[in-house]
């Protein structure tokens, strides 16, 4: 296969899948990842993929972003696995800020019916899974709330949370690396994201593997901001050195 021929074919699968990877082209292909490189660094020259941690997605699609019904879709298996494991990380009768994020719900969905938490969150299917949890003292940060993730945002919500200081804040991300920090794809909810980091003491991330690398259109902070990465097995060890070099403890699951 020519480069022209093989490059038309990557593109073809970065923009069916949302992203590919320079391993995983060079198998299927049968050639050098140096040789996939290339191709993508000659893709996103021509403007038609924008290159990120170990691959590339389609141009235009740093503002992409699934809906919900696609997003709890997507990595199921992982997500229960890193929302379990994330229980490890709740204070006795401590606070906890739940983000908006698809496993960030699963966690609330499996607090203990013994725990004797406060919780504060923006996310309303976080809040509606809470609602009527028995030890759980819930309290409903407000704002305007997008469709798209069903989380409030804007000046009610950032007031909210510049006046708690909790335990810890359960994060959520759609893309990380060491290279590019945490990103999503809106402003106003990045914005958000933000002020519940400072809300709380100790900060943990639940964020499957293929997030990590992806790059989104607003940043909202550093990985080196995050005490605890909890992800699946999916992140390699190399990539694992490299977050952990940061500051950040990582626990694969």
């Amino acid at each position: 296969m020519y480069a022209p021929e093989r490059q038309q074919e990557i593109l073809r699968l970065a923009r069916d899948s949302g992203r590919v990877d320079v391993l995983s082209l060079a198998e299927e292909f049968q050639v050098t990842a140096e040789t996939i490189r290339r191709d993508l660094k000659a893709l996103d020259r021509a403007g038609l993929v924008r290159r990120v941690h170990g691959g590339a997605i389609p141009a235009g699609r740093l503002d992409f972003e699934p809906d919900l019904t696609e997003r709890e879709s997507t990595a199921a298996d992982e997500k229960d696995r890193i929302a379990q494991a994330a229980l490890a990380e709740l204070p006795a009768d401590g606070s906890v800020v739940l983000d908006a994020g698809t496993t960030v719900s699963r966690l609330a969905a499996a607090l203990p019916l013994e725990s004797g938490l406060t919780v504060v969150t923006h996310s309303l299917p976080t809040a509606a899974r809470l609602a009527d949890h028995p030890g759980v003292q819930l309290h409903l940060i407000g704002g305007r709330v997008r469709h798209r993730t069903r989380a409030a945002v804007d000046a009610w919500a950032l007031r909210a949370y510049g006046e708690i200081r909790a335990d810890v804040v359960f994060l959520a991300a759609n893309g990380f690396s060491p290279e590019h920090g945490l990103t999503t794809p809106d402003l106003a909810e990045a914005a958000v994201k933000r002020a519940a980091v400072t809300s709380a003491r100790r900060v943990v991330l639940l964020a499957d593997s293929a997030k990590h690398g992806q790059e989104h259109f607003a940043r909202f902070g550093d990985l080196a901001d995050v005490d605890l990465l909890i992800t699946d097995k999916g992140l390699s060890d190399d990539d694992t050195a490299a977050i952990e070099r940061g500051g950040t403890e990582v626990v694969r699951v």
